[in-house]
Order: C-alpha cells, then sequence, then structure tokens
C-alpha cells in the first residue's frame, strides 16, 4: 500500500518512535541538531560552530574541580522577602519556581576543591536561577566563599554568568556590591589569586563589583559582558555602537579583559594561571598533600586570618 493511500485510509504508521526529552539540542548559534551527550563530552559546546551553551553552576564547578574533589558550602542558604516585593508575581513565587526548575536553592554554588592538586574555593553563578541575579544571599555566599578562601590560604575562581543585581530585593541587593568588593580587598592583602572567568551573560551589578576585580580575568568566546545593555547605551547616547560592541573579543582588544579562552580549554588555563601563583614545589601528577599558597614575605597572617594590619 502506498504512502498516499494509507494517509487516506487514515492509517498510522507503526514505524514513529516517541524520542525522550533532553536527547537532542539545537544550536542556537548554527541551528545544528546534536547527540545531548556529544555536546556534554564537548564540555556543553557546539561541536561545530563553536557556540557555548549557558550551563549550570554546577556544570561550571565539575569543569575546573579534580574529580571527586569539590565540597558544597552553604548548599541551605535561600533567600526571604525583605521587602514584600510583588510585580507581575510575587517574590517568593519566582523563588519557588526557580528552585523547582533548578534544584538549587539560589543563584549561585559555592564550595572547595582542589584544581589540577592546587587547593581552591569556586563559586560559581547559575543564569536559570532568576538571570543569575545577586540577592542578600547569593551576595552572602560569595562573600562566604571569598573569606573561606582568605582563612584556608586557597585559591579563589568566581564563575560569572548574570543580569545584575536582583530588583526585587532593592538596595539590599546593591549593597552586596560593596559587601563583596570588601572581601576581595582583604583577599588581595593576603597575596591570594582571584581568577575571574566571565561567561554570557554577565551584566548589571555583578559586572560592577565582583566580577571585573579578578587579578587575572578570563572572557568565554562571544560572551555579552557590560553594564547596562547596548540597546540601553545606543538609546542614551544615540549613537550607532561599534561592532561587536560588549563582546568578549572587543573587550580584550580594549584591554578590560585579560584573554578570551574557548571552555574545552578552561581547566587547563586556569591550572596554569595557579601553577604560576602558587608553590612551586605543589606533588607532581597529584601525588602526596595539596600544596598550600605561600604566605607573601611582609604580611604576617593572625590565627583568626587577618593580616598583620587588623
Amino acid at each position: 500500500m502506498s504512502w498516499f493511500r494509507r494517509i487516506e485510509m487514515g492509517l498510522k504508521g507503526d514505524d514513529k518512535r516517541d524520542l525522550p526529552d533532553g536527547l537532542w539540542r539545537k544550536c542556537d548559534a548554527c541551528g545544528e541538531i546534536m547527540y545531548e551527550r556529544v555536546i556534554e563530552r564537548n564540555v556543553w559546546t557546539c561541536m561545530k560552530c563553536g557556540h557555548h551553551f549557558i550551563i549550570s553552576g554546577c556544570q561550571y564547578s565539575s569543569i575546573l574541580a579534580d574529580k571527586g574533589t569539590f565540597e558544597e558550602m552553604d548548599a541551605g542558604m535561600r533567600s526571604t522577602d525583605p521587602l514584600g516585593f510583588k510585580d507581575s508575581k510575587k517574590y517568593v513565587d519566582r523563588i519557588r519556581a526557580s528552585t523547582k526548575k533548578t534544584g538549587l536553592n539560589e543563584a549561585v554554588v559555592s564550595g572547595t576543591c582542589t584544581i589540577g592538586d592546587h587547593p581552591a574555593v569556586v563559586a560559581a553563578l547559575d543564569f536559570k536561577f532568576m538571570g543569575g541575579s545577586m540577592g542578600s544571599v547569593v551576595g552572602e555566599k560569595v562573600a562566604r566563599a571569598i573569606r573561606r578562601a582568605v582563612e584556608d590560604r586557597r585559591a579563589l575562581i568566581i564563575v560569572s554568568s548574570s543580569g545584575g543585581a536582583r530588583m526585587q530585593e532593592g538596595i539590599l541587593s546593591l549593597m552586596q556590591m560593596a559587601k563583596t568588593s570588601a572581601w576581595l580587598t582583604r583577599l588581595s592583602d593576603q597575596g591570594l589569586p582571584y581568577i575571574s572567568i566571565l561567561t554570557h551573560p554577565t551584566t548589571g551589578g555583578v559586572t560592577a563589583s565582583f566580577s571585573m576585580l579578578g587579578d587575572i580575568i578570563i572572557a568565554e568566546p562571544h560572551a555579552l559582558i557590560g553594564f547596562a545593555g547596548p540597546r540601553v547605551i545606543q538609546q542614551t547616547i544615540n549613537q550607532d555602537l561599534p561592532e561587536g560592541f560588549q563582546r568578549a573579543e572587543f573587550l580584550l582588544d580594549h584591554g578590560q579583559v585579560d584573554m578570551v579562552v574557548p571552555r574545552p580549554r578552561i581547566k587547563k588555563t586556569v591550572v596554569d594561571i595557579l601553577d604560576f601563583f602558587g608553590d612551586k614545589e605543589r606533588p607532581v601528577e597529584g601525588k602526596g598533600k595539596p600544596a598550600i599558597l605561600k604566605t607573601p614575605p611582609h604580611i604576617e597572617v593572625k590565627a583568626d586570618g587577618t593580616d598583620g594590619n587588623g
């Protein structure tokens, strides 16, 4: 029986199979349809065009950390609704929906690990949780991650993916910019390295605070990085913007980031940087205990982790 005859008689073919959700993914840039596991093996980048998919904070932590070494911190912290905020939805309902969608309590995952046998603290923002926005809890978790790096003398790596400060918490969210920046000053005073990794997108108050304060700032290819969006800027100044404005490559050309590194090479790059900053006598090939970063000779560290200047 011909195919057209089968349609005319209302017969259904028995060769159609239902594919489970999440098995395939279409590239947002080139339209290529790829097997999800192949994308994951290529650290969530397109095999055809190199497009970097937006991934979760947990996924980025797994890219950076040595296998089996990541121990999450402050996982139980969650936002309240200090302002009783409501727009088209209640703030508490937005938090609840994001928690259900991501399985996280907040928009950042933080913890300790080793990276190439170097002791480190990693904090990775998750754009899928309310656009990776920084409210009081996100700011506090980032501040605690920095404090842990100071106390344990570990390197700090923060992965940013955010729309900026969380409007539902008003001035309380803006206060996190000052708090995280102040803690980074303490980290710098202790001579400990801070590597900031900027992914797509990194904007608003996050860009205006801890994201751009790294000793080394790494951006992923073609990531949107800025404070206000390009459309807002263009409407404000009433001028056409340059080609590629606020993209990672544009910022590299203008000295605002130190390097643009594709995600498949990001861990090796971080390890190379930590090798440069760290103890040259650290174990080779993971043998023995991980090295502790040396204290600069001009700094006296007290028992409470503060320096000699208080």
